[in-house]
């Protein structure tokens, strides 16, 4: 069950920190899932968290670490240095946190941790971690395995893991590789339960096993892990060799960061951007679609200046071009998030051509009625029935044409290696405007002769 704070619970930890209940509040929050402790923590004054890291064991300060908020964690390691980063901290984590911990270091405090660590295979580890790019699987993995080779017998096979499972905190899996360390399976527990001591591995492992290569892009590793619903993933070489294994937690991240990424893009954020981030930061990632925006309202401000005519000669010409505008953003964001949505699923399996006459059959069912409607509008408010018809008919056209633009472009983007949620946002919206506004203007030269 999870830990729920207030702020009357903040200022109550606060006031015992000042009562002199340091060690005591420590070793409370010691005793939390870490996860808890840690956004407890990452909600305190500076100083106040500090005093109470400094009481903690440091098998509980690894735990917690990496649970505080980014910046929060920089501060914290500010604390300690090279040495002290490599006994109290590094050690006490799984390889793959451990690799992320060290990413976040400056170069020269990141080789002083690796030269102060005393287990040579861990440093190695880590110091391969590293080399991995971000954004790949290598840089998701952890490199603590329990291995077994098809040659063992099952008696031989409990000894091995029972030695190696000492070094590890948790067994994800059981995996069987050959004397050149390459994959070849994995071991349920339930066979070395049911199975004579005497039997070989090589006659109860199970050969049909998914994994992935280091150089995997992590969204990847996401779409395998949730088609095959999959809580732990092992990571191979090009030539087979067991590296390492990615876990669930792993993936979750992963997840969170591409909603937040196309949440920003569908928002028009050119660049991660957080609540926190300095003016100059902040500016970066929105200005760019603001421009592009301002673009926009340009060039609509353009094809309005040039059909000044109709609006001299039908005013209320004027009182609609907010409505065709407005539909068609919409009608374009709701068709480009059906398909990102499914790009992003691998859901999409039928071509542009299948999707864009789907959507055009959508496009005029939707356009037919939404011009109905306005048409009836227009006939009840007293309008001219000529009016009434350009209006309703360019509502249809303009319904159409954003159903049929919102899919080809994500369908596109994606097709050239660029994120389809970029044209999800403010690029369908400010394009829609303009053209619809060219299409109302169009058909009303066209029907009302201006």
């Amino acid at each position: 069950m999870a830990t729920e704070f207030t702020q009357a619970t903040l200022d109550e930890l606060t006031r015992r920190l000042h009562a002199g209940e340091t060690a005591t509040i420590a070793l409370e929050m010691g005793e939390m899932h870490p996860a808890d402790a840690g956004e407890i923590l990452s909600e305190i004054e500076e100083e106040d968290r500090l005093r109470i890291l400094s009481q903690m064991s440091s098998d509980k300060l690894s735990e917690i670490l990496m649970y505080l908020d980014e910046d929060v964690r920089a501060g914290v390691l500010d604390m300690f240095s090279g040495k002290e980063i490599a006994e109290d901290l590094v050690d006490n984590l799984d390889t793959d946190d451990a690799a992320d911990l060290l990413s976040e270091l400056p170069e020269a405090k990141k080789r002083e941790v690796l030269s102060h660590l005393e287990d040579v295979e861990l440093a190695k580890d880590l110091a391969d971690l590293l080399t991995h790019q971000e954004g790949t699987a290598g840089a998701l993995m952890a490199t603590e395995l329990v291995t077994v080779n098809p040659s063992w017998n099952v008696l031989r096979c409990v000894k091995e893991m029972r030695r190696q499972a000492e070094k590890q905190e948790h067994v994800h899996a059981i995996y069987v590789v050959d004397d050149h360390e390459v994959l070849l399976g994995s071991l349920s527990l339930k066979k070395l339960l049911t199975t004579s001591t005497r039997t070989i591995i090589e006659e109860v492992y199970d050969k049909k096993l998914r994994s992935v290569t280091s150089t995997t892009e992590d969204t990847e590793v996401v779409r395998i892990m949730k088609k095959y619903d999959l809580f732990v993933l092992p990571v191979v070489d090009d030539l087979g060799r067991l590296l390492g294994r990615i876990t669930i937690d792993d993936v979750v991240d992963v997840i969170q960061e591409e909603a937040d990424s196309n949440y920003q893009l569908l928002s028009g954020l050119s660049d991660e951007v957080a609540s926190d981030d300095d003016l100059l930061a902040s500016t970066k990632a929105r200005l760019p679609w603001l421009l592009v925006g301002l673009v926009g309202g340009l060039l609509s401000s353009t094809v309005v200046s040039n059909n000044v005519g109709p609006l001299t000669h039908m005013p209320a010409m004027a009182f609609f071009m907010p409505l065709i505008a407005a539909m068609g953003g919409n009608v374009g964001v709701q068709s480009s998030s059906i398909v990102v949505q499914a790009l992003a699923n691998e859901t999409l399996d039928d071509g542009l051509w299948q999707r864009i006459i789907k959507e055009l059959g959508v496009g005029l069912f939707n356009g037919l009625i939404c011009g109905l409607a306005i048409f009836l509008f227009g006939w009840i408010a007293g309008y001219a029935l000529l009016f009434s018809l350009t209006v309703s008919l360019s509502l249809l056209v303009v319904i159409v044409f954003a159903s049929l633009f919102g899919t080809a472009v994500p369908w596109l983007l994606n097709k050239r290696g660029v994120d389809p949620a970029l044209a999800t946002g403010p690029f369908i919206t400010t394009t829609n405007d303009v053209l619809g506004l060219t299409i109302y203007f169009a058909i009303a030269r066209l029907i009302l002769g201006f």
